[in-house]
């Protein structure tokens, strides 16, 4: 594909909009990090939505990781300055629903390229999708309980959607990684690609579906999604709510604390 690069803002570095003609795809680039999101990333996920919405020649979305994983979640920088830093909490959980509403709203299908692992955040963006394909190396896993958060914008809020709910709280309970053949087996994703192959068999299906009827696409979707929206509705506030409380805690800071002296001492 004859692929155009943008850049918007002074942190669009860490998330890059590719162009070719209908079909616009959304990398996020942090690949040495795995791309696990700091403030700037976090913040570019929240807005590239509205960005896109307001796209006149957009019509498919894909969704992919620079490097080897799709998105490690939260970076422990992150995590650690929640955890005491009310007001950042506040930003960084406000944008967290926005991106859950951006991506349950938007307009045309997003394809998520599970290109590597995909845990916490990026669990919740493959889930916020319509499509899922995993490389065969690719694995889904929620540690949210583990390191002592509630899964307020991910598991929580959308497997019990997806698969079944005692197989949701067993994944969830225990941050145990979902292998990709299983995530499709539960629900989880579409289908499983060969090694290395994720994002073109996302671009060959992007264009297949920019080339469908505009309007009874968007509107299929629209119709669909307000199943997971009514889910959105009624649990999102109260989860958002419960994951500041646990973002606050002693015992988040002290995981937090012990997983960032380990990630130093390997350095």
């Amino acid at each position: 594909m004859g692929l155009v690069t943008s850049a918007t803002n002074d942190s669009a570095d860490v998330l890059i909009v590719e162009s070719d003609g209908p079909v616009r795809v959304v990398v996020l680039n942090r690949p040495n990090e795995l791309n696990a999101a700091n403030a700037a990333l976090h913040k570019r996920i929240a807005e590239v939505w509205d960005e896109l919405r307001a796209d006149r020649q957009c019509r498919v979305v894909v969704v992919t990781g620079a490097g080897r994983a799709f998105c490690a979640g939260g970076d422990l920088n992150l995590l650690a300055e929640m955890n005491t830093d009310a007001d950042y909490r506040e930003q960084i959980l406000d944008e967290a629903r926005t991106i859950v509403h951006s991506m349950v709203r938007f307009p045309h299908p997003v394809i998520a390229a599970v290109n590597g692992p995909a845990v916490g955040l990026g669990c919740s963006l493959a889930a916020l999708s319509d499509i899922v394909l995993l490389d065969e190396r690719a694995y889904f896993s929620d540690p949210h309980v583990s390191v002592g958060l509630v899964a307020a914008d991910g598991g929580a809020l959308l497997w019990p959607s997806l698969m079944s709910i005692v197989r949701a709280k067993e994944y969830l309970y225990t941050g145990d990684r979902i292998p990709a053949k299983e995530a499709v087996e539960f629900g989880l994703a579409n289908r499983v690609v060969a090694e290395g192959t994720v994002r073109d068999e996302a671009l060959a299906l992007a264009e297949r579906l920019a080339k469908q009827p505009v309007m009874a696409l968007r509107e299929t979707k629209r119709a669909i999604n307000r199943h997971l929206e009514r889910a959105v509705l009624d649990i999102l506030d109260l989860a958002i709510n419960a994951e500041a409380a646990t973002s606050a805690s002693a015992e988040h800071g002290e995981i937090i604390a012990r997983m960032r002296k380990r990630s130093e001492a390997k350095s």
